[in-house]
């Protein structure tokens, strides 16, 4: 089992979910991490490390090899050194809508100093959605 908590374009219902992930989540969980939101001008978010809440989904997946395809949409390449990836995939964790541990999880986590180089907005409330991307 393979679980991966995304916020932004692989969420259920975003620009990225379909391709990715429709068919191969066997469960969606409503979940939130520990860290920072920013929307990207480029139409994405970047979730960095911090200490305010975040919200999406904890996706699970039966087969590992959905993290290559993740991988390669998330441009990070495990080979290459962290700093010329732009998001790096590590494992945190993860908790239900009312605090309990929903154990550890993949995550994609971009360094703030990235966010706001590439002129990233601070979301405040930790919710990104393609609809509202960037203001």
């Amino acid at each position: 089992m393979v679980k991966v908590f995304v916020y932004g374009t692989l969420k259920p219902g975003e620009e990225n979910y379909s391709r990715y992930c429709a068919g191969k989540v066997i469960n969606t969980t409503r979940a939130v991490a520990q860290g920072k939101l920013f929307a990207l001008p480029m139409g994405y978010p970047a979730m960095t490390p911090g200490d305010s809440s975040v919200h999406g989904y904890l996706l699970s997946f039966t087969n590992p090899d959905v993290l290559t395809a993740l991988d390669e949409l998330e441009d990070y390449h495990p080979n290459r050194a962290a700093s010329e990836n732009l998001y790096n995939r590590t494992q945190i964790e993860i908790y239900n809508l009312q605090g309990h541990s929903l154990y550890w999880a993949w995550v994609y986590i971009m360094t703030e100093a990235l966010a706001i180089q590439l002129r990233g907005i601070h979301q405040p409330n930790g919710w990104w959605s393609g609809s509202n991307n960037y203001r």
